[in-house]
């Protein structure tokens, strides 16, 4: 792996909107193999808490993402000794991978196991596709598989695989997955682009998944804020790379989260510490994708979250190191990323307005303290 290292000012100037300043980052330039998620799929995919089994499974279907890329003669053989290594080990782990799943979710995943095995779009099928040689059929494929596998992932990640640190159990909590709902309306009377065969939209809507599983405190501040209604109504500006929040929502509205990161291959997150992407060290939500969402910095200290404003990132791979990492990835706190409605975040102006913010998924793993 080459290393190249460079002193740039960050491409996010939010300090326009916020007080909090954003100092100039020494930065790394990672060589093109390096292989972070490129979607807020296959990131929220990779940090759920699975068996081994799972993720030894996990991993060569991904791989196969790869194998996709290369642009003439495509390495199919590969790609069906990937699918082959992933059927053996869900045949040969079937008792280990249910013995992951709780009792009360077993029927559930029976139906998913069978799903990824003889499934329409499942392993079998995919199989065929590769032997048909149509990378389409592959990638469609290919993410039907993955989707599966999530799915018997997330049953056997019912809760935290670790313990919190006793002083932070006095901030809300997220235990798990939770999914937001924003109708975002235009604050100059204009409208959205229309979906597919419809009309211009006065209100879209975008949908974001949390990550109570690597970063359970900042999630759950957020999702609380979300409950109690408190950025319904709230202004974004944009600035370079980002859509923020308005910070103003009262000195009562969520609480001062420690930074919270999670290192990739890590078991729980570190607290008020930011990585060094320079040593390799990478988060397992990382910043580098379009559509992430973090929690600004305190105005306070860059070692906790700002109470309440949040940023969308819009990653653009021209502003960003030679393997596709932001300048500023390791330096906040990204719980989540937005799945539904990306395609509008480039759309959204200074001014447009955040009229509803609902908790449409999740609220029984929202954990408030005592």
């Amino acid at each position: 792996m080459i290393l190249v290292f460079a002193q740039i000012a960050s491409p996010l100037p939010l300090a326009a909107w916020i007080s909090w300043p954003i100092f100039p980052a020494e930065a790394v330039l990672y060589s093109p193999d390096t292989k972070v998620p490129r979607t807020g799929e296959l990131a929220l995919r990779r940090a759920i808490p699975a068996n081994t089994d799972m993720k030894a499974i996990q991993d060569s279907l991904e791989e196969i993402s790869y194998l996709l890329r290369i642009p003439q003669r495509k390495p199919y053989g590969t790609m069906e000794g990937n699918v082959n290594k992933a059927m053996k080990i869900a045949v040969d782990e079937k008792e280990s991978i249910f013995a992951s799943i709780p009792a009360d979710l077993r029927e559930k995943g029976l139906e998913l196991y069978a799903s990824l095995i003889d499934g329409k779009g499942g392993l079998k099928t995919l199989i065929e596709s590769i032997q048909e040689k149509d990378p389409d059929k592959v990638s469609l494929g290919l993410t039907s598989s993955l989707e599966t596998v999530a799915q018997l992932e997330l049953l056997q990640a019912p809760g935290l695989s670790f313990l919190l640190p006793e002083q932070y159990l006095k901030y809300p909590r997220l235990t798990g997955r939770g999914v937001v709902e924003f109708s975002i309306g235009k604050g100059d009377g204009s409208t959205f682009s229309p979906q597919t065969g419809g009309e211009p939209r006065n209100v879209a809507t975008i949908q974001v998944v949390l990550d109570g599983y690597s970063a359970p405190l900042t999630s759950g501040n957020f999702a609380k804020l979300v409950v109690d209604g408190a950025y319904n109504g709230v202004k974004l500006s944009c600035a370079n790379q980002a859509i923020l929040s308005d910070g103003g929502l009262g000195k009562n509205s969520g609480y001062s989260v420690p930074l919270e990161i999670k290192p990739s291959g890590q078991f729980e997150p570190l607290y008020k510490t930011t990585l060094n992407v320079q040593d390799g060290e990478l988060p397992v939500l990382p910043l580098s994708v379009y559509g992430a969402v973090a929690m600004a910095h305190s105005d306070v200290s860059e070692e906790y979250s700002s109470p309440c404003q949040f940023f969308f990132y819009l990653y653009d791979k021209r502003s960003a190191g030679l393997g596709g990492l932001s300048f500023e990835e390791g330096q906040f706190s990204v719980f989540g990323y937005t799945t539904v409605g990306r395609e509008i975040l480039p759309e959204i102006k200074t001014g447009d307005v955040i009229r509803s913010a609902k908790l449409v998924e999740g609220q029984e793993r929202l954990i408030l303290p005592d």
